[in-house]
C-alpha cells in the first residue's frame, strides 16, 4: 500500500485583476446585483455563466497522477510558479483539490512555512502539545517526546513566552523539531528551513536521514539540489503545474536543469554599468576551432571568453568562472590562479579565456555564472549566464567510472598503474 496516491489532481484559481474605475456606486451594486439574479435564473445550474469581467482562469495544478510508496524520501523540484506549494497544500489539508483525489496512509506532519501550525498568542511549550492534538496524538505520547523536541530546538530559555515574540529562526527550530519528533507517519517540508543558518540546516537534513531510517515517508521540496541529492531517494518534477518527470535523483534533477537554464544561449551581451569601477561586456562560450557553440563532445575543450571593461585601476581585479552541473558548483576558477602576486589592471577593455581541456566534465547539462572584483569587493554576479550540453559521442563509456549515471561531477585527472609484485609472481610460478 503507498504512502500516498495522487490521482488526476488539479487545483484551480481564479485571479481578480484591479480595474481603472476604483470607485463604486450604490446604484452599481444593486445593478450589478440585479445582473447576477437574472443569470441565476436563466441558469440555475450554474452553465452558460460568463466569465466574471476582470477576471482569468488559473490552473496552479493540472490532473496530476503521483504514487510513493511507504518510507520513500521523494523531492518535489521546479521553478517558482510550477505548483510545489499548491501540491503540498493539498496534501496537508491546507486546502481543497478542483479535481482528483488524494489518498494518505498514516499520520501527516507539515512544515510549510514559517508559522503554519502555531498559534501565535500561545507559548512554545502549548504550541507543542497543541500540534501533537492536531496529529491525534495522546498527551501521554507528547510528553514522551517533548525533552528530546526542545532539546533539538534549543528554545529552552523562551519555552513559556508566545510564539509571537520569537525570532523567525527559533520559530522554525521549533516548528522542524515538532514535526520531525511528533510520530507522524508521513513528513513533508518545504523550502522553510532556508530561514535557518547553515549550522541548523544541516543538523535538520541529519534529523530528517534519521526520520527516513525509520521508515517514514518524506516530501522534501528545495531549490537547493545538493539538499536533494543527499537526502532523497527519487525526485519529482513540476512545470506549470503538470507532472514532468518521476524517477531516479540525478535524472530529474538533469531535467530541471535544462528548464532553468538561460534557453541554451552561446554568447550574452551587457550594457556597460556606468555606476561600476569594472564592467563585465560580454560572455561567450566556443569550441576549439573558435566557433560559439553549447553542444560538446565528452573529449572537446571547452573555451569561455569574458570581455570586461576596466574604468578605475584595480588592485587585485579577479574574474571568476564557476561552472555548474544540476545546480551544483562543479568548477570554480579565478584568473589569477596562477599568478603569484595579484596584478594591477590599468583602465582598459580586456578580454579573458578560460579553457576547460577535452575529458574533464563528465557528460550532462551544465551552466557557466561569472564575477568580478576583488578580494575585498565583489562588483558584478552574474549567475547561471550561459548554458552548454556535454554528450558521450566519441567515447564508448559503458564500462568507464565517468559514465554519465554513475557517481561523481569531474573525470578523475589522477592515472592508475598496476602491476604484479614479486611476491605474487613467486606465488604463480
Amino acid at each position: 500500500m503507498p504512502a500516498i496516491k495522487i490521482e488526476n489532481l488539479s487545483k484551480k484559481y481564479v485571479l481578480r485583476h484591479e480595474t481603472a474605475e476604483k470607485y463604486v456606486a450604490l446604484r452599481d451594486v444593486i445593478t450589478g446585483g440585479a445582473r447576477k439574479l437574472i443569470r441565476g435564473l436563466r441558469h440555475p445550474l450554474g452553465g452558460g455563466r460568463e466569465a466574471e469581467a476582470g477576471s482569468e482562469e488559473f490552473w496552479a495544478l493540472n490532473d496530476v497522477s503521483l504514487e510513493i510508496p511507504q518510507g520513500e524520501r521523494i523531492g518535489i523540484i521546479g521553478r517558482n510558479g510550477a505548483g510545489k506549494s499548491t501540491l503540498l497544500k493539498i496534501l496537508s489539508r491546507i486546502t481543497e483539490p478542483t479535481r482528483g483525489r488524494v489518498t494518505l496512509n498514516g499520520r501527516v506532519a507539515s512544515l510549510l512555512e514559517v508559522g503554519t501550525g502555531f498559534h501565535p498568542e500561545l507559548t512554545g511549550r502549548e504550541n507543542i502539545f497543541l500540534n501533537g492534538a492536531i496529529l491525534g496524538m495522546s498527551k501521554a505520547e507528547i510528553r514522551s517526546k517533548f525533552d528530546a523536541i526542545v532539546d533539538f530546538a534549543e528554545v529552552e530559555r523562551f519555552l513559556d513566552t508566545p510564539v509571537k515574540r520569537y525570532s523567525s529562526g527559533m520559530y522554525v527550530r521549533l516548528a522542524f523539531s515538532v514535526a520531525a519528533h511528533l510520530e507522524s507517519d508521513i513528513l513533508i517540508v518545504d523550502e522553510v528551513l532556508a530561514v535557518g543558518d547553515a549550522g541548523f540546516q544541516k543538523k535538520c537534513m541529519g534529523k530528517m536521514e534519521s526520520v527516513a531510517n525509520d521508515g517514514r515517508t518524506i516530501l522534501f521540496v528545495s531549490h537547493n539540489m545538493g539538499a536533494i541529492s543527499e537526502l532523497c531517494t527519487s525526485a519529482a518534477l513540476l512545470h506549470k503545474g503538470q507532472l514532468l518527470m518521476q524517477g531516479a535523483v540525478p535524472q530529474v534533477i538533469e531535467q530541471y536543469s535544462r528548464l532553468t537554464l538561460n534557453d541554451q544561449e552561446t554568447g550574452v551581451q551587457f550594457a556597460d554599468d556606468e555606476r561600476k569601477p569594472s564592467s563585465i561586456l560580454s560572455v561567450n562560450i566556443r569550441n576549439a576551432r573558435g566557433e560559439n557553440s553549447n553542444s560538446f563532445d565528452i573529449a572537446d575543450e571547452i573555451v569561455i571568453e569574458v570581455s570586461y571593461r576596466v574604468k578605475q585601476v584595480a588592485a587585485g581585479l579577479q574574474l571568476t568562472v564557476t561552472l555548474s552541473r544540476n545546480m551544483v558548483d562543479v568548477l570554480h576558477s579565478f584568473d589569477t590562479d596562477d599568478d603569484d602576486v595579484l596584478p594591477m589592471r590599468e583602465e582598459g577593455l580586456y578580454t579573458a579565456t578560460y579553457r576547460i581541456p577535452g575529458m574533464t566534465l563528465k557528460a550532462g547539462s551544465y551552466s557557466a555564472s561569472v564575477f568580478i572584483g576583488t578580494p575585498e569587493l565583489l562588483i558584478q554576479a552574474l549567475e547561471h549566464v550561459l548554458a552548454f550540453d556535454v554528450e558521450e559521442w566519441s567515447v564508448n563509456t559503458t564500462a568507464k567510472s565517468y559514465r554519465r549515471e554513475r557517481p561523481g561531477l569531474l573525470i578523475s585527472p589522477g592515472k592508475w598503474a598496476t602491476r604484479m609484485t614479486e611476491e605474487a609472481r613467486d606465488a604463480a610460478a
